[in-house]
């Protein structure tokens, strides 16, 4: 049996979840997730936490029971407490200029590149060289964060690009080392 599937979920206060139509809703403060129950997995909602289990002892039930525990989880804390991802650009000329829900990326191009917020997603801008992307929906954070990493990402011999906050860019030596 997954050890991750073996663990209880915990409910903080002012959190609920139920079951519908072979879906599980988890609703808090922030907000409400839903998420389909995979075939192979049985959840069970107690007053103070969630359990899953494998249906039967295949091992594909049993990986699914730990994937499952962890999407739960991860709504259980979006919900509650919430996501958020940092971004830098690091660079001459590289900032962000977040106004309402467009970021305005300058990035080295020529021209800039501008990126629509989805409107479940809040981006904040701490400074022109960094923004904080947050939400209550892990899986969206994080990619909508990589889509605007992508635009410019780090190269390994200036260190320049747009980096996740606290991101370390291995860096390589130029020309000269061959000598």
């Amino acid at each position: 049996m997954s050890r991750i599937g073996n663990r209880k979920i915990g409910l903080p206060s002012g959190v609920s979840a139920t079951i519908e139509d072979n879906k599980i809703i988890v609703k808090g403060a922030k907000g409400s997730l839903t998420e389909e129950i995979n075939n192979l997995v049985e959840v069970v909602i107690t007053e103070s936490d969630i359990e899953t289990k494998a249906k039967n002892d295949s091992k594909e039930a049993n990986m699914n029971v730990g994937t499952m525990n962890s999407l739960i989880n991860n709504m259980v804390k979006g919900v509650s407490v919430g996501f958020s991802k940092g971004l830098e650009a690091v660079g001459v000329g590289y900032r962000f200029q977040v106004s309402g829900n467009k970021i305005n990326i300058s990035a080295g191009y020529s021209h800039p590149v501008i990126v629509e917020v989805p409107s479940d997603l809040k981006v904040e801008q701490v400074s022109n060289t960094e923004i904080t992307i947050s939400g209550i929906d892990k899986q969206k954070v994080a990619q909508f964060a990589a889509n605007i990493r992508e635009v410019r990402e780090p190269e390994p011999y200036k260190g320049k690009g747009i980096r996740y906050k606290g991101e370390y860019v291995r860096r390589k030596e130029g020309k000269k080392a061959a000598k």
